[in-house]
């Protein structure tokens, strides 16, 4: 039970103390926050109206309160009064008209006095309210395929933190894109197939950094010291993906994502702190691998990361608007990753493989040939009587 009492209501609607008050605000605020339609049951003038104004102002809705009245609808134009007309849908109709439901987008539409509607009004309201609701559960489940690719392309699983592969993280991924068409298919959506097989084309490419990421991160930790498979067990499924999880909820502001990456996290240092190998190290060494772990997270990071990569992507598209040779995106890969320097000097190439490579210039001037010398031109002669 919420403490309410007249002088705080924020509405200003209700004013009383009563149990049965409280009891209604209570209610409105419980049920503010849906986005399903509510049904408000009452007798005339108990204030259904007044309960509905509350609970679209503590919805923090911001589209407008509409209210239509069975009263104020005819039987001739409910449809119109409702949905709306478009320009020339009949004589006289010169403009467009935004119906009840258009206006209240956004927002709330208060339908009152429903058994003073006719029975076709009724069955418009209710075929259009399942229509409304079939294409919010197509939304929800075409964010719901994005969201679980948009999990995918991790060195973990983000439901159990176990290690996984390329060609999991790519069969993951071409399930959700064939989810996604079907949907599309499904629900009489326009498929561009163009587009999906474009993506399809990525998917490789998009899963294969995490097998590189984790050949150099094995390869690294073989030059530096020598791992018992216990040992590299702990490491790699448990100190890893603890730092990792950390910077990806840091990172992300969806709340949605960071709740499934915060579920990883939180099962991940309760398995690290309650593993065998944890409790063997002291503290100043434990903290020395959770900066190394850490360093190597930020690493996929920054291998994996397509931003600067699509923005000059895009850059290039809004300049010339005619796509660009495929030959001139490999020049422009070379020279990204090995010849853009950070602040510190370092390239993409560098950072990602840890070692330095020889200069990018240098390198392509020492494949070339000597230059042929330029032509002579000749002389002009003027010829005179």
């Amino acid at each position: 039970m919420l403490d309410w009492s007249p002088t705080s209501d924020p509405s200003g609607l209700f004013v009383g103390s009563s149990d049965s008050v409280r009891e209604v605000i209570d209610l409105a605020v419980l049920y503010a926050s849906l986005a399903g339609p509510l049904l408000l049951l009452g007798p005339t003038g108990v204030g259904k109206g007044l309960l509905a104004i509350l609970i679209h102002r503590l919805s923090g809705r911001s589209g407008d309160f509409v209210v239509r009245t069975g009263g104020q609808l005819v039987d001739s134009l409910f449809h119109a009064q409702l949905f709306g007309t478009r320009r020339g849908a009949f004589t006289g109709a010169d403009r467009d008209v935004p119906g009840a439901f258009e206006l209240a987008n956004k927002g709330t539409l208060f339908l009152d006095e429903l058994p003073l509607w006719s029975q076709a009004a009724q069955s418009a309201v209710a075929a259009c309210e399942a229509e409304v609701s079939h294409w919010e559960q197509v939304r929800e489940t075409y964010r719901a395929h994005l969201k679980a690719m948009s999990l995918q392309v991790f060195p973990w699983r983000v439901t159990d933190s176990t290690p996984q592969t390329s060609q999991e993280v790519e069969v993951h991924l071409t399930a959700e894109v064939a989810a996604i068409q079907a949907l599309l298919e499904t629900n009489g959506l326009p498929v561009k197939q163009q587009v999906l097989g474009k993506v399809r084309q990525q998917l490789a490419g998009l899963a294969g950094v995490i097998d590189l990421w984790w050949q150099e991160l094995r390869q690294d930790v073989q030059s530096q010291i020598v791992l018992t498979p216990m040992w590299a067990n702990w490491v790699e499924a448990h100190l890893l993906p603890l730092m990792y999880w950390e910077q990806q909820v840091l990172r992300t502001r969806c709340p949605r994502r960071k709740a499934k990456l915060l579920e990883a996290l939180e099962a991940v240092r309760a398995a690290l702190e309650a593993h065998p190998l944890t409790a063997q190290l002291s503290p100043e060494v434990f903290v020395g691998w959770k900066a190394w772990a850490a360093d190597y997270a930020k690493l996929f990071q920054r291998a994996s990361s397509a931003v600067e990569g699509r923005n000059g992507y895009l850059s290039q598209m809004h300049h010339n608007h005619r796509g660009l040779p495929k030959r001139r995106y490999k020049v422009w890969s070379a020279l990204h990753n090995f010849d853009c320097r950070a602040s510190d000097g370092s390239t993409p190439a560098s950072r990602f493989f840890r070692r330095e490579f020889p200069d990018l210039f240098e390198t392509v001037l020492a494949q070339i040939d000597e230059l042929p010398r330029s032509r002579k031109r000749q002389p002009a002669i003027a010829l005179s009587d």
